[in-house]
C-alpha cells in the first residue's frame, strides 16, 4: 500500500513538472530608444525566475518564460518598461521601445541684485576650473591667437635675457600701452563671441524668454559674466552647450531688468 502511494505520489509530480515545462516558451524580441535606434545591453529579467539576459549589439534578445510571468527591461538613463508573457506564446515576439528619461538641469537660485552689470555678474559667479574642464572635455580645442601677451612683451623680456635693453619696449610697458592694447584683444575677443551667437540664435528665441530684442547683445554679455563656461563652449562651436548655460540665466538676468525698473 505504502509503495503504491508512493508511485502515486511520483507520477503526480512527473505530470506536474510535464505540464509547467510544456507551458515555457522561448520570448524573443527587440528593443530600440524612441528615436527607433536599437539599444544595446539591456538587462532582460524574468521576475518570476529572476533569470536575467541582456540585449546584444543589434537591440535583441532571448529569454525563456511561462504564462503571466512579468519581464522587466532595465537599462540607466531610460524609463523602466515591463510585460506580461501571454498563454500559449501568443506575444513570444517582443517589440520594446524604452523612452529616455530627461537629464535634470542644476537649479539656479536667483540672488538680489543691484542693477550694474559688472558689479551683478561678479557676485553671482563663482568660477569652478575644475567644471569648466569636465564640461569641455570631449570638445574640440579652439586654436588660440596668441594675443595675450602683446608684443610689445617680447620685444622687452627677450632682448633682456640677452644682455640687452629696448628703452622703447620698456616705454611702452610702463606707460601703459600693452596694457591697453591687451584690453582690446579681449573686447574685440568678446564682441566676437557675442556675434557667433546672435548669427546662429534668432532674436524670437530671446524675446520668448522675456529678454527685450534691444537688449539682447546685452543679455549674452551677462551670461558670459555669470556662466563662463558659455564662452567656453562659443570657443568650441558647440551651439547646444551655449543656449543649455545660457537658459540657466535668463531668470537672473530678468531680476536685474525688474531692480533697474
Amino acid at each position: 500500500m505504502k509503495s503504491l502511494l508512493t508511485g502515486c505520489l511520483v507520477l503526480i509530480t512527473t505530470l506536474l513538472s510535464i505540464d509547467i515545462f510544456s507551458q515555457q516558451v522561448t520570448v524573443t524580441g527587440a528593443i530600440r530608444d524612441d528615436n527607433d535606434r536599437e539599444l544595446a545591453n539591456v538587462t532582460v529579467i524574468n521576475m518570476a525566475t529572476d533569470q536575467k539576459t541582456a540585449t546584444n549589439l543589434e537591440g535583441r534578445f532571448s529569454i525563456q518564460a511561462s504564462a503571466n510571468n512579468e519581464l522587466r527591461f532595465v537599462k540607466k538613463g531610460y524609463d523602466r518598461i515591463s510585460r506580461k508573457v501571454l498563454a500559449d506564446g501568443v506575444n513570444s515576439q517582443l517589440i520594446i521601445t524604452m523612452a529616455k528619461l530627461p537629464e535634470e538641469i542644476e537649479e539656479v537660485k536667483v540672488q538680489p541684485l543691484s542693477g550694474d552689470l559688472s558689479k551683478d555678474a561678479r557676485s553671482l559667479t563663482k568660477v569652478n576650473k575644475g567644471e569648466i574642464v569636465q564640461q569641455s572635455v570631449g570638445l574640440p580645442q579652439p586654436v588660440g591667437k596668441m594675443r595675450e601677451k602683446p608684443t610689445e612683451v617680447k620685444q622687452v623680456v627677450l632682448p633682456m635675457l640677452l644682455g640687452q635693453l629696448n628703452v622703447q619696449g620698456v616705454y611702452d610697458l610702463i606707460s601703459g600701452k600693452a596694457r591697453r592694447q591687451k584690453r582690446q584683444y579681449r573686447y574685440d575677443d568678446l564682441q566676437e563671441n557675442i556675434l557667433w551667437v546672435r548669427n546662429r540664435v534668432e532674436d524670437e528665441y530671446f524675446v520668448k524668454a522675456g529678454i527685450p530684442s534691444e537688449r539682447i547683445s546685452e543679455f549674452i554679455e551677462f551670461s558670459f559674466l555669470v556662466k563662463p563656461q558659455i564662452r567656453t563652449f562659443v570657443k568650441a562651436r558647440n551651439l547646444s552647450g551655449v543656449l543649455l548655460r545660457m537658459e540657466e540665466t535668463f531668470p537672473l538676468y530678468m531680476e536685474r531688468l525688474r531692480k533697474k525698473e
